[in-house]
């Protein structure tokens, strides 16, 4: 499900880049390399959501545990850069209460993120095996809290992508040329 889940993130990831190239081609608000910057970071979280699947953390945790913080970081950043595109976009493409909401579910990621990682070094990145009777550390919790508050924002954010999807058709054309 997680190598799905990144497949999936890509390809959500690639229309809302061509989304926002179409609309700065009619009204320009933003740079060009912006849009592509956001893209290859939400592309490169989504390798390391990929790395995640491949690696299971009881076999490979180092691999795995690289994989997630790359999902993490990236995935972060990729969510700030969107706010700031949303933002950027406003009034012509989007709404303030839009620009709001996605600001807000960045800002409180970035806010999670780094507990999370600091939480995580402080418990030694060491798997935390359930053992009735034996209560995890309180770094271990805090990191899984701040975890689990950054993974809600990534499929919060998503969630907001719906009205400006709906306000579009995505077409992929093929062509075939006889000159080969």
């Amino acid at each position: 499900m997680i190598s799905i889940t990144a497949m999936l993130g890509a390809a959500t990831m690639y229309v809302r880049y061509k989304i926002i190239q179409t609309q700065n081609l009619r009204i320009f608000f933003l740079s060009y390399w912006l849009n592509l910057i956001s893209l290859l970071i939400g592309v490169l979280g989504c390798i390391g959501m990929g790395i995640v699947a491949s690696f299971q953390e009881t076999s490979v945790t180092t691999v795995h545990d690289v994989g997630a913080l790359i999902t993490f970081i990236c995935g972060v950043a990729y969510i700030f850069l969107q706010s700031i595109i949303t933002c950027k976009a406003c009034p012509q493409w989007n709404k303030k209460g839009t620009c709001f909401v996605r600001m807000t579910i960045s800002v409180i990621s970035i806010i999670a993120l780094f507990p999370m990682i600091i939480c995580g070094l402080l418990d030694g990145m060491k798997m935390y095996r359930c053992v009735i009777g034996e209560e995890p550390s309180p770094y271990h919790q805090a990191s899984a809290v701040c975890e689990w508050i950054v993974a809600f924002g990534f499929v919060t954010y998503f969630l907001t992508y719906i009205k400006d999807f709906q306000a579009v058709t995505f077409t992929i054309s093929t062509e075939i040329h006889d000159d080969f």
